[in-house]
C-alpha cells in the first residue's frame, strides 16, 4: 500500500504569474504535493545542495522538480545538465514545463535525462488538467526513487 505522506515538489519558475498559476492548478485538483518554489537556475541548485538560504536543514530534497527553460542567472538548460550529472541528484526526475516547443529544446532536454516535456498549455483550464494527470502519473502510476538514497548521498562543497 502506497504511503499518504505528501511528495515534495520543487518548481523552478522565474515569473511570479505563473507560479501562482501553477500552485492554484495544483491546489484546484487536491494534488498530493507540497510544492515549493525556485526563482532561477541558480536558486533550484542552492536549494537542491542545501545551500545559501536553504542551509538551515528545514528543506528536504524534492521528489519531483518542475522546470522552466528560460530563466535568468542560470537557465534550465543549464541547471538540467548539473543535476544529472551529480550522482546524489541525478535520480531526481524532472518535468520541464516550458512556452517552447522547439525541437531542438526538446532533443537538447531529453538528452541529459529529462524524465517528461510538458509546454505550457494556454488556458487555465487546460492547466489543471495537467495538473491532474500530473498528480495522477506521479502518485499513482510512476515509482518513484527512495528519498533515503539521495539524502544519504553527501553533498558537494563547490558549485560545478
Amino acid at each position: 500500500m502506497k504511503s499518504k505522506k505528501r511528495k515534495l515538489l520543487l518548481f523552478a519558475e522565474d515569473d511570479e504569474d505563473d507560479r501562482l498559476l501553477v500552485q492554484s492548478a495544483f491546489e484546484s485538483v487536491k494534488a498530493p504535493f507540497e510544492l515549493y518554489f525556485a526563482e532561477d537556475g541558480e536558486d533550484l541548485l542552492n536549494f537542491l545542495r542545501h545551500r545559501g538560504k536553504y542551509s538551515d536543514g528545514k528543506i528536504t530534497t524534492p521528489d519531483l522538480i518542475l522546470l522552466d527553460l528560460n530563466m535568468p542567472k542560470k537557465d534550465g538548460r543549464q541547471a538540467l545538465r548539473e543535476i544529472k550529472s551529480e550522482p546524489e541528484l541525478s535520480c531526481i526526475p524532472i518535468i520541464i514545463l516550458t512556452t517552447s516547443k522547439a525541437r531542438e529544446d526538446i532533443t537538447s532536454c531529453y538528452t541529459p535525462g529529462a524524465n517528461t516535456f510538458i509546454c505550457k498549455p494556454q488556458t487555465y483550464v487546460e492547466l489543471q488538467m495537467i495538473a491532474a494527470d500530473f498528480c495522477h502519473y506521479w502518485t499513482r502510476v510512476a515509482a518513484l526513487p527512495e528519498k533515503k538514497q539521495i539524502e544519504k548521498s553527501p553533498k558537494p562543497d563547490n558549485t560545478p
